[in-house]
């Protein structure tokens, strides 16, 4: 098995190691031009990575889907683009970096969402749906 989940869970605990770092550097610095780039670190980088590799691991017949591939091709890149593009977008007054990352992230999210009901409609189907989801 490819083990999406232990993938999504790594990177998520690196890209938590960066935002933390940021987040120290701008207390030390007293600079907080950058705290958008902080949260969306944390939130996107580290808590949504994280997120899908738990489910990953609690349902393991989702990551052998195609799906699950291609969710990882799409959020783990824009995870790390992401933040990058929300400098660009503060500092440069660019933000098609950005906007492309948050398209990305998006396209993953819908894939992780459609990952989501086919369980809940086959576990729902199969257990004559009376058996909630994650039971």
């Amino acid at each position: 098995m490819d083990r999406l989940d232990i993938k999504f869970l790594a990177l998520g605990a690196a890209i938590f190691v960066v935002g933390i770092s940021l987040g120290i550097y701008m207390a030390i610095t007293h600079d907080f031009q950058l705290a958008p780039v902080h949260a969306h670190v944390n939130l996107i980088g580290f808590v949504s990575l994280s997120l899908f590799g738990i489910v990953y691991k609690i349902y393991p017949e989702l990551q052998r889907r195609r799906l699950a591939k291609a969710h990882f091709l799409l959020a783990a890149p824009a995870a790390v683009m992401f933040p990058f593009g929300i400098i660009l977008a503060v500092v440069a007054q660019n933000p098609l970096l950005a906007i492309v990352a948050s398209l990305m992230w998006f396209a993953g999210a819908v894939l992780f969402l459609i990952q989501l009901l086919a369980l809940a409609f086959a576990r729902g189907a199969a257990a004559g749906a009376r058996e909630p989801l994650g039971t």
